[in-house]
Order: C-alpha cells, then sequence, then structure tokens
C-alpha cells in the first residue's frame, strides 16, 4: 500500500508556461486542514446508501470510533453548534472558509449522497457533481482511507439527527478557491493512493495507515513545497494558516523510553518533558485520548520506525546582558511554577528543562504561549489541568526570556531577538 503523496514528474515537465504561472498565483491556498467537505451537492437527493433503519449497529459504532480518530467533530462543530452540523469559522491567510453540514439532511446537508458519492469525496477530493475540494479538506490525507473504513464513516453519518443548516460560501479571496485552480493544483501535486479494501488491523501498518490516513496528521506535521502540497515526511514546519509551528515527529537518538513517552503525550495530554497546548490540545482533548489502546500503541511504533532526526546543531552563547536579563525576568515570572531549576512540578507544571517543546527550531509556539497562555486538555489521567495566564512582556523582554529558557540548563539553541517575536505574533 502506498501511503506516499506524490507529485508525477512527467505531469510537472508537460506543464505549459501559462500553466505554471497560473497556478503560482493560485495553489499558495492549498493549506493542508481548513476547508472541509462543501455539502449541498448541488444535484438532485438521490437515496442515501444507508436509508434502511436496519442498518448494521456495529458498522455505526465502527464509524464513529474513525470519525473520533478523524476528528471529524472539531471542524464540523461549531461552538454552542449542533453536532456535525459545520458552520465553524476558520481565518486563513486567503480569506475565511467554513465547515460543511455532515449531518443526513436532506438539502444542506448529506441526506442526498450514497456510500460511492462520500468514498469519492474522500478518495479523490471530489463532489458527487464533480466539483474539485480545496485541499485544505485534508482529502490528501484521507486518500489512503479504505472503502470499508469510509463506508462505516458514512453509515455513523447517516445515523445522526438530520440538521438543517444551510453551508455559507467560503469567503477566499479570488482566484483562490475557483476550479480552474484546484483543478491545475490536483493535475500538478495530487494522485488518488491505491487505498485498500479493508485496512490493516495490527502492527506498523497499521499505525502507518492511522497515522498517514485518517489522523492525517501530516497536514500540520509535514513540510510543504512551493505548491503548498505537503510532504511525505513528518519532519515539522510551520501551520498553513496559524501562528504556530507544527514540531518533527520523527524520533530523536537517544530517547530510550519514546514509544511510551508518546503514547503517554496523546493519551493524557502530557508525559515526562511536557503538555500539549495549542492546536494539539484539541487534537488530544477531541480525539487523540479517545483512541483504542492498541491503536495508540501501534502509531507510536509507526512514528518510532520513521528515520531518526538529525540533532540540531548548537548555537552560540547569546549576549551576556541578553542573558541575564532573561534570568531576572525568569526568577520573576517563571520560577514559582517551573522551578529554579527548571524542573517544574509533577502533575502540575511542565519541566522546561529538557522540554523538545523550549528549544525547537522555530519559536512560534513560545511566542504564543507567552502571548495567550498555556492551556493544556482536560483527559482521564488530568481532569482539572493546570494552565498558564499571558504574560504581559514587551518584545525585547519575550526575546530576553526566551533566550534564557533556550539556552540554560544545557540547552543549545539559538539566541531570539526582538525581531523574531515580532514576525511569530
Amino acid at each position: 500500500m502506498n501511503l506516499r503523496g506524490t507529485t508525477p514528474p512527467t505531469r510537472q515537465r508537460a506543464a505549459s508556461s501559462w500553466v505554471v504561472c497560473l497556478a503560482a498565483a493560485l495553489l499558495t491556498a492549498a493549506c493542508g486542514n481548513e476547508v472541509s467537505i462543501d455539502a449541498p451537492n448541488g444535484r438532485a437527493p438521490s437515496a442515501p446508501a444507508f436509508a434502511d433503519s436496519a442498518v448494521d449497529a456495529d458498522l455505526v459504532a465502527r464509524g464513529a470510533y474513525l470519525a473520533t480518530v478523524g476528528n471529524c467533530a472539531g471542524c464540523h462543530t461549531a461552538p454552542g453548534g449542533a453536532a456535525m452540523a459545520g458552520g465553524l469559522r476558520i481565518e486563513t491567510p486567503y480569506g475565511a472558509v467554513y465547515t460543511g453540514n455532515l449531518t443526513p439532511d436532506l438539502q444542506t446537508g448529506l441526506g442526498g449522497w450514497t456510500a460511492d458519492d462520500f468514498h469519492r469525496a474522500m478518495h479523490d477530493g471530489r463532489a458527487p457533481d464533480g466539483r474539485r475540494y480545496a485541499p485544505a479538506f485534508p482529502y490528501p490525507s484521507f486518500t489512503h482511507v479504505a472503502r470499508a473504513d469510509n463506508d462505516a464513516l458514512f453509515a455513523y453519518l447517516q445515523s445522526l439527527p438530520p440538521v438543517q443548516q444551510a453551508n455559507r460560501p467560503h469567503e477566499l479571496r479570488f482566484p483562490y478557491g475557483t476550479q480552474v485552480a484546484l483543478a491545475v493544483w490536483q493535475w500538478i501535486t495530487f494522485t488518488p493512493a491505491d487505498a485498500p479494501t479493508v485496512a490493516p488491523s495490527a502492527g506498523v501498518a497499521r499505525g502507518a495507515y492511522l497515522v498517514r490516513g485518517l489522523g492525517h496528521c501530516g497536514e500540520c506535521h509535514a513540510p510543504r513545497d512551493h505548491w503548498s502540497a505537503a510532504a511525505s515526511d513528518l519532519s515539522g514546519g510551520e501551520m498553513p494558516g496559524a501562528r504556530w509551528y507544527a514540531p518533527s515527529l520523527h524520533p530523536t537518538l537517544g530517547s530510550a523510553d519514546a514509544l511510551a513517552q508518546t503514547v503517554a503525550l496523546l493519551r493524557d495530554g502530557r508525559n515526562s518533558h511536557g503538555t500539549v497546548t495549542g492546536p494539539m490540545a484539541t487534537v488530544v482533548l477531541k480525539s487523540t485520548q479517545h483512541w483504542r489502546a492498541a491503536d495508540l500503541e501501534q502509531a507510536a511504533r509507526y512514528l518510532q520506525s520513521l528515520p531518526p532526526a538529525p540533532p540540531a546543531a548548537e548555537a552560540a552563547p547569546a549576549a551576556a546582558t541578553l542573558l541575564a536579563a532573561g534570568a531576572r525576568l525568569y526568577a520573576d515570572r517563571c520560577a514559582d511554577c517551573h522551578g529554579n531549576d527548571g524542573a517544574g512540578v509533577p502533575d502540575a507544571y511542565p519541566a522546561l528543562a529538557g522540554n523538545p517543546s523550549v528549544t525547537q527550531p522555530s519559536v512560534r509556539n513560545l511566542v504564543q504561549l507567552l502571548r495567550h497562555g498555556g492551556f493544556a486538555p482536560t483527559t482521564a489521567a488530568q481532569p482539572r489541568p493546570f494552565g498558564m495566564p499571558p504574560a504581559d512582556l514587551s518584545p525585547d523582554q519575550t526575546a530576553a526570556v526566551l533566550t534564557h529558557l533556550r539556552q540554560a540548563w544545557g540547552h543549545r539553541a539559538t539566541a531570539v531577538s526582538a525581531l523574531d517575536v515580532l514576525k511569530a505574533n
């Protein structure tokens, strides 16, 4: 089974100059996971595949679990809105998008869809009437989902109470989102996968299937090329349309307990090295903490099977005045919770010493945490998680305290400037 998206080289070489120029202007809009299925489908409703009231309850239950694995509700349920009815507004650099209604309402949802229609949307990125979806609906990942799993997902969605809620059109600037742009993007960068009929049930193959398919981890954790298409590796990068950095998921050499640490982070929202916050906190809250133990373990084993991440280059020490200013700010603002030694407090405040989030190549996440605060997800392991309030710091102060964090306790990450802070805001 091929789990890697490909960019057909013959197609790239065959592209004429006008196509390339057009694509260069249009395709930056392909920003990962911010546009969802657009229902209705623009055609007369047909009989849904699972209209029979005697639909297999086990199929619906399996679909419900798969919807949790894929975190469908995370995008398709607006705050205070009906489950899976869409309407969530998501800001992107190219305008706003609105998530679609996945309930089985005939006029505004998926009530007129068939199982074939749903599979085509997931696998090919095409609507029942042939329209192409913006790749921000993560069909470049969902194309790897087995037909049997798509059928189960569709059965679950068809079992939901129908909600009549019209889908709002996206507010993307021209020409982003036009069918011409999307046709060019798909032609150059996207080939539907040779997905299995039935998903792998165990082993690292199961982990790869979950991570690369429904889990769609690469939509955030894969770097993107000049077409904004996600690469096949999970080496991290700036999150499209967000002010966050998705770290590499490749293993780090010398981490003997990495498997257990990965499972703990996905299940509990924390491990001995740190706590999830930001967008990943929502993923843990709504999705990964509910994965079956075997699926979590196999996903972690697959991630550990990836090529090790190269060691970060050690940076030169920052100026003594900057380090001293950062140390004073840390002692005044941070040490009461995280400790003078950066060790934190178990089950309360995460350690900063040895925390890989502190020494990431990008300082975006650290800047966002200081500016907006940090809030961990509620999980069975931490039903009342501690949060961090925002810090009222100037760009110079932020740069100083972050430089201290990145060069204290044996850390050798690069220093942070006020310009770095301003660019990350």
